[in-house]
């Protein structure tokens, strides 16, 4: 089996240093990356300084270059990317398109990692469309792909330290479920396979907006209290958009839902939360988002989401607040008020 690892963050990284420590014999992984000066301090430093500090590179992983354009280049020294029995794109959300317009007649499972939403798009005619998740995307653009994703509480740096960890991988197609299970399946990376692409994706989505509000309480040091009262109707509030998209409500009660739920709106290493805790701070979204270094896909994300539920006919008061912070509409005293100013209700 040749895995393929399309993207060189953290994330993608962190994949491909796991599957060429665990993987047996018969599992070669190349990592692709598009930063020409990146992979060359990679290649001579045996790190990815840039994303995973710290984190060696093992001398059996392949790095290769992705250049600027719609496809590869060969590279005599290395098998073709198009010899890959499973591509995995860890790229950001914003670069899905692209890159799945890149794969779209590639034979092989073609699975991506990013979570969240498109930015809202402007159709041919010129009106506005909704933002689209990962699976939306790849219907419109590489329909004919056997494809899925990868996703579940996942922090970069402990999965490539070897810590333990599990992830789902989902997908219509049976195939791919095999293949992802047979690329990362080990004895401290477990992947459990779920045919529900939707709850799976809007699990790894909605999870990001509610972590930035998340951060805002902690930040506002409003209490354990609160921060447990945020998960749980959050994780309401993700259900039931979920469900309205067509997903099943069981698999928001698994890693993709709780499971990254709980890890990201309360774990250090969150960029989303991280998010939070300085606008609760007083910095601007801009220093904020500055600040990271790195894609926090709430940012990015909590518009679409609140857009989406409305056109479903359904309230999401956690996800409206996040966007109103955002976009500067409330301040974060504003925004913790609004939420606990709503009328009593029964707990559904």
């Amino acid at each position: 089996m040749h895995l393929a690892i399309t993207g060189a963050g953290a994330w993608g990284t962190a994949l491909a240093v796991r599957a060429a420590t665990q993987s047996h014999s018969s599992i070669r992984v190349s990592l692709w990356v598009r930063d020409a000066a990146q992979l060359d301090a990679m290649r001579r430093d045996g790190f990815n300084q840039r994303y995973l500090p710290g984190v060696a590179l093992p001398q059996s992983l392949a790095l290769r270059h992705w250049p600027d354009g719609d496809a590869p280049t060969s590279d005599p020294a290395l098998p073709s990317l198009r010899s890959a029995s499973l591509i995995v794109i860890a790229s950001p959300m914003a670069a899905l398109r692209a890159m799945l317009q890149s794969l779209r007649d590639y034979p092989v499972p073609v699975v991506w990692l990013c979570k969240g939403f498109e930015q809202v798009r402007a159709d041919h005619g010129g009106s506005a469309s909704v933002g689209l998740m990962a699976h939306e995307v790849q219907a419109q653009i590489a329909p004919d792909l056997h494809a899925g994703v990868l996703s579940g509480p996942s922090f970069a740096q402990e999965v490539a330290q070897g810590l333990p960890a599990a992830l789902v991988a989902a997908s219509a197609d049976a195939g791919v479920r095999a293949a992802l299970v047979q690329a990362f399946h080990g004895p401290s990376l477990r992947i459990y396979a779920s045919d529900d692409m939707v709850g799976v994706e809007v699990g790894g989505a909605v999870k990001n907006v509610l972590s930035i509000a998340a951060g805002l309480c902690d930040g506002l040091q409003l209490g354990l209290n609160a921060r447990a009262a945020l998960i749980t109707r959050g994780l309401h509030e993700m259900t039931r958009f979920g469900v309205a998209l067509g997903a099943r409500a069981e698999t928001f009660m698994g890693l993709s839902g709780l499971g990254d739920l709980v890890l990201t709106a309360t774990g250090d290493l969150s960029r989303n939360r991280r998010v939070g805790l300085a606008l609760a701070s007083g910095k601007t979204l801009a220093q904020a988002v500055h600040a990271l270094g790195h894609v926090a896909e709430g940012v990015y994300c909590a518009r679409t989401v609140v857009q989406r539920a409305q056109s479903l006919g359904l309230e999401m008061p956690i996800a409206a607040a996040v966007d109103a912070l955002l976009d500067g509409r409330m301040g974060p005293a504003q925004a913790v008020a609004a939420l606990m100013a709503r009328e009593a209700r029964d707990e559904v």
